[in-house]
């Protein structure tokens, strides 16, 4: 299949997750996403169960369908390979704190001036105009700085992380499509620019759609936190014999649920008779309901609010998505045979003209090093000099 980015050519430093998973995006829509490390590898190359070494499971999550090559940096022939490189490529990506570009080659400023069609993205944990800008940023502390520690404190009594790398994801999702809209501007102009996605900024912004709230106005019109997802009956509702994920939402909704729980008679609450009041009231109105749901099992839930047309769903262990019937009918995951054996990827999400993107494996560290130096006008004596000086090195 044809896909929409083939004949782009990217140029990843990125590593751990934010990086990579932004230009993994680009490569799944059809990128070719040149993967550049370091001689010792990404980090996450060792993180997590392998069938090889250097392959571990957390990095085939953020790195399939990249090729891969390593440029040491630090020695000049690296630096003048990598802007060889840049030279017929399109986007050239990393997540380098802004202080240590210069040394390595990087400067945004001079790099544009050597290739303007370029689109330079700068993955920062901070804006680099503010007083963080420059500091060293991980999920967790993004997490803890942009609210959500804070939010989990105000629900459950405690600080805590999302138990996923909500930061890195939400904030490498951002990094492509700001790319992207790079890219479409060049269609127009002619020239490329500087990119500056940094995490903080993301998931600030990401965090206070629902929960700026009463901030939203000027003086406050409330206090900040949206009411109904901070509420601490919001999560799934514990049955006679489990758990049960309700969504009652409109008018029609709760009307149907109170019938389907033999309680009409909160129907005609003034507190919920419209989703303005039920937002002034959420937390009442979810103890009500978290009441009324343990004195069925789960399963009579789910045909009851089912037939009432409100939405349900029982709660999905991890370990159950690999065989839900939904997930395989529609051929989410996709087994890609190795010669150190088969993996298994969750498939690209996203859908062209009927069909799913194929997935590719990642490369091995230096996989791809000397193709890639061919491909960009090194002749074999070129390549043979940068790996007998250690600045390349083929895998």
């Amino acid at each position: 299949m044809m896909l929409p980015l083939a004949g782009l050519r990217v140029i990843d430093l990125g590593s751990v997750v934010f990086g990579p998973y932004c230009s993994q995006w680009l490569a799944d829509l059809g990128a070719d996403v040149i993967k550049v490390e370091a001689p010792e590898g990404d980090s996450t190359r060792l993180t997590g169960p392998a069938l090889e070494r250097g392959m571990s499971a957390l990095f085939l999550g953020v790195n399939r369908g990249k090729r891969g090559i390593v440029l040491d940096l630090k020695l000049a022939e690296g630096r003048a390979a990598l802007d060889r490189l840049l030279a017929g490529a399109d986007v050239l990506l990393h997540s380098i704190r802004p202080q240590k570009l210069a040394s390595l080659g990087l400067d945004p400023g001079e790099t544009l001036g050597r290739h303007p069609r370029l689109i330079y993205a700068g993955l920062h944990g901070f804006g680099e105009a503010g007083p963080y800008g420059g500091r060293p940023a991980y999920d967790d502390v993004i997490q803890g700085m942009s609210g959500i520690a804070d939010l989990m404190a105000k629900q459950s009594g405690e600080p805590r992380y999302l138990p996923t790398i909500a930061a890195d994801k939400v904030s490498g999702l951002v990094a492509a499509m700001a790319i992207l809209a790079a890219v479409v501007r060049r269609q127009t102009t002619g020239t490329g620019g500087f990119v500056e996605v940094p995490m903080f900024e993301t998931m600030v912004a990401f965090n206070l759609v629902e929960h700026l709230y009463g901030h939203q106005f000027v003086p406050p019109l409330g206090e900040m936190g949206y009411p109904r997802a901070m509420a601490p009956w919001r999560k799934p509702l514990p049955t006679a014999d489990g758990h049960v994920c309700i969504m009652p939402y409109t008018d029609y909704h709760w009307r149907g649920f109170f019938a389907a729980a033999g309680a009409a008679e909160w129907v005609d609450d003034p507190r919920f008779v419209d989703i303005g009041t039920r937002t002034t009231h959420i937390g009442a109105l979810y103890a009500i309901a978290g009441e009324l749901i343990t004195r069925r099992t789960t399963a009579e839930w789910l045909s009851l609010l089912e037939a009432a047309q409100v939405p349900c769903a029982p709660v999905f262990a991890l370990e159950t998505l690999e065989s839900d019937p939904h997930l395989m009918a529609t051929g989410f995951f996709a087994d890609v045979a190795t010669a150190a054996g088969t993996l298994r990827y969750p498939g690209v999400p996203v859908i062209f003209d009927g069909e799913r993107p194929p997935v590719g494996v990642p490369p091995r560290l230096g996989e791809h090093t000397s193709a890639v130096l061919a491909e960009a006008g090194f002749d074999a004596g070129d390549i043979a000099a940068l790996l007998a000086s250690r600045a390349a090195r083929q895998g």
